[in-house]
């Protein structure tokens, strides 16, 4: 990556992240259930910690398998 290159977050700062907000933690998930690293979703230190917390919650309620079993 180019030192001119900004890093632009994909999560507007006015976006609330929640954890029933489905569709939006799905995109820092990998298909084996992974959580996404901050280098690669260019997030915010905030906006990490934030995603990172709703996910766990959303998955200890139900709402997001721990693990994927589309196969």
């Amino acid at each position: 990556m180019n030192k001119n290159q900004l890093n632009i977050s994909p999560i507007k700062y006015s976006e609330v992240i929640d954890y029933k907000n489905i569709y939006l933690l799905r995109k820092f998930i990998t298909i084996q259930g992974k959580i996404l690293p901050k280098r690669l979703t260019n997030l915010t230190a905030k906006q990490h910690r934030s995603i990172i917390k709703s996910i766990k919650k959303s998955r200890t309620l139900g709402l997001l398998p721990f693990i994927n079993k589309e196969n």
